[in-house]
């Protein structure tokens, strides 16, 4: 039986108004319920597989994790927000769906330590014992482009979440798992390294959190506003782009793959995942195929917040060294922290239930994007 409020998220009202606007509207904003839960999934030593050149398996397993749970709340009929992280994700999502969620994780967590060797971290916290620890986490709901509507979060109760499940002390919900099948239905990681498109020449991973005693919401709206004013508006500044887009035609990266999504290796299934994964040169030369692709880049999740700013953007070089000198003023005045990595490509991976609009992709600067910034910006917020 769902809970009163299962349907929190869903019922939240569309907002499409600019990000900016949003931002300074706290009437806009609404608190989680208390009785949901957050969810953290995040891969152990993540920075060391990526320099040991397994970024692609760390987004590979990192998608597989929202795939999970996005499996789960289909089953429920419940829409829930999500946060994908290059290494990781965060959930908040309502009682109804919890027990099933993290048994299906943790089942998910012994595959991915069975069949890559890295260890997947995935724990939840009551969302009242965010508030009792005195932090905020309020939400609304932004259309960032055509197709693709987007949680905001602000408040510190995300970050307060992830950095008691990344401790060392933390004791892992005790539960036993119930699902004997991994349900990765709609995964697909298969378009290769996208270059940055025509006119641009890289692809640049920015994290930026507020300073200390700065009003979140404000600290925000001037990084968007330097982004906008710099970059130009959200689809002049995507990475994705439809004439820059290939599939990988590779084995290894299907066996990658299927590596994520079967508890035992099979050939055959392998084969024919391949096989049709060719055929797919041929829809999209189609009509179907075409539109599909425009979706595609619309449905592209390139900006996420949820307590701190983290996008994927390309550009010049010019544009990001006149971006870097800004927020390095921002920093100064202790406005922001900030980290920065620059990439040569932009990677993706997906989440497709059906090829008309049930779809999402996931973006990250290539070489470990939303990784390598982050360890930028923990050694800034270290101090």
């Amino acid at each position: 039986m769902s809970s009163p409020n299962a349907k929190f998220y869903s019922d939240l009202r569309e907002n499409q108004i600019p990000l900016q606007e949003l931002l300074s509207r706290d009437s806009l904003f609404h608190q989680v319920p208390e009785n949901w839960h957050v969810i953290i999934t995040d891969i152990r030593n993540s920075t060391a597989s990526v320099q040991n050149g397994q970024h692609e398996t760390v987004n590979l397993i990192a998608t597989g994790s929202i795939v999970t749970v996005l499996n789960v709340t289909f089953r429920a009929n419940i829409t829930i927000p999500f946060f994908f992280g290059g290494d990781g994700a965060t959930f908040i999502v309502p009682p109804a769906i919890i027990d099933s969620a993290m048994s299906a994780l943790l089942l998910f967590r012994e595959n991915t330590l069975k069949n890559f060797n890295i260890d997947l971290r995935a724990g939840t916290i009551p969302v009242n014992r965010i508030y009792e620890e005195g932090h905020e986490l309020r939400i609304s709901k932004f259309k960032s482009s055509k197709t693709l509507y987007i949680p905001v979060v602000l408040g510190t109760g995300l970050s307060y979440a992830e950095k008691l499940i990344k401790g060392d002390d933390y004791l892992y919900p005790d539960r036993a798992v119930q699902q004997t099948q991994l349900d990765l239905t709609g995964m697909s990681c298969r378009w290769d390294k996208i270059a940055p498109p025509e006119n641009h020449n890289e692809v640049v991973t920015l994290l930026a959190v507020a300073g200390e005693n700065v009003k979140q919401a404000e600290a925000f709206r001037k990084v968007i506003l330097l982004l906008d004013q710099i970059y130009g508006k959200p689809e002049k500044r995507q990475p994705i782009s439809i004439n820059k887009l290939k599939l990988k035609t590779t084995f290894n990266r299907i066996e990658l793959e299927m590596r994520a999504t079967l508890k035992e290796g099979n050939f055959f299934k392998k084969f024919y995942e391949w096989f049709t994964h060719l055929l797919g040169h041929l829809y999209f030369k189609t009509r179907r195929g075409k539109d599909y692709l425009t979706r595609l880049v619309n449905m592209s999740d390139t900006l996420v917040i949820d307590g701190r700013i983290n996008t994927v953007i390309s550009g010049t070089e010019k544009q990001r060294l006149q971006l870097q000198g800004n927020l390095d003023e921002l920093e100064q005045q202790g406005i922001i922290k900030f980290g920065m990595y620059v990439s040569t490509d932009a990677v993706m991976s997906c989440y497709v239930r059906d090829l008309q609009d049930d779809h999402i992709h996931f973006v990250d600067g290539s070489e470990g994007g939303y990784t390598n910034a982050a360890s930028v910006l923990k050694v800034k917020l270290r101090g």
